[in-house]
């Protein structure tokens, strides 16, 4: 079995930066997640003791991006999809944990442009997992330009003693996995907005029909609707007009209505 990373700081304790954090603790390493304040920090800590009971007690909660652990070997940056912020984020950690693996967890945003906020992008790379963490057995690996052999090659080991399966992609704007599943997604919310089929029903159709796991409307919700429209507005912008958001989505965004986490979406939900 490969080893697992001593020592990981997770940066941004979302649904995402949580459910990595309780990957990492449940794999053996020992993990900092950092967010912006004692607050959210709280709540974070919470989620995880929650989420990963038996884990729990490996993980340290902090506020300081500058004080990363010196025997970190991997920080996954988990902030919100959003390239400034992400940017501002990669820099301050690769500034405090010179010798650490980076990874970026974006779902579309290029590995390229993020690097160069990144002193040595050699050792930088995307490790994008997937929403529920505990439960999705892929990680895709996605290289820049600069990213070292060996940095790839820890990456493959890693995910190995995770227990998750590694694919590897070139740089490319919405890589693999988020290209494919938003386009999916795009068209099936077109389809309830032309009226062509109710939610449940488009969703059976890809269950059924096409064995996915969950229907690309249902799995809308659990992304957040903001979410896919982040992405769809950069990817629109990067590869054109198919990828253009359909106007039922900007309005469900503008009323609130972002899936799971505000309790309605494509379908209601029980908020917890």
């Amino acid at each position: 079995m490969t080893e697992h990373p001593r020592h990981v700081t997770v940066i941004g304790a979302g649904t995402m930066g949580c459910g990595i954090a309780g990957l990492m603790a449940a794999a053996g390493s020992a993990v900092t997640l950092i967010e912006v304040d004692q607050a959210a920090a709280g709540r974070a800590a919470e989620r995880v003791r929650r989420e990963w009971p038996e884990h729990a007690d490996a993980l340290e909660m902090a506020c300081d991006i500058r004080r990363i652990p010196a025997e970190t070997d991997l920080v996954v940056e988990a902030v919100a999809e959003q390239a400034e912020l992400k940017v501002e984020v990669l820099a301050a950690a690769g500034r405090a944990a010179p010798h650490a693996v980076l990874a970026t967890n974006t779902s579309s945003i290029a590995i390229s442009r993020l690097a160069r906020a990144v002193g040595d992008p050699g050792r930088f790379l995307g490790l994008h997992f997937f929403n529920p963490v505990a439960k999705s057995a892929l990680v895709e690996i996605v290289t820049g330009e600069h990213t070292a052999p060996e940095t790839v090659g820890l990456a493959k080991g890693w995910c190995e003693a995770w227990q998750r399966t590694a694919i590897v992609v070139r740089d490319s704007p919405g890589f693999a996995t988020s290209r494919l599943g938003v386009l999916l997604g795009l068209e099936a919310i077109r389809m309830v907005e032309e009226g062509v089929a109710e939610p449940y029903d488009i969703d059976a159709a890809m269950v059924l029909g096409y064995r996915h796991p969950i229907g690309p409307l249902r799995l809308t919700d659990l992304v957040g609707l903001d979410v896919r429209l982040a992405i769809a507005e950069y990817l629109s912008g990067e590869l054109g007009d198919r990828f253009s958001p359909p106007r039922l989505l900007r309005e469900m965004v503008g009323d609130g209505l972002l899936g799971r986490k505000t309790g309605q979406g494509f379908y209601p939900w029980t908020r917890h």
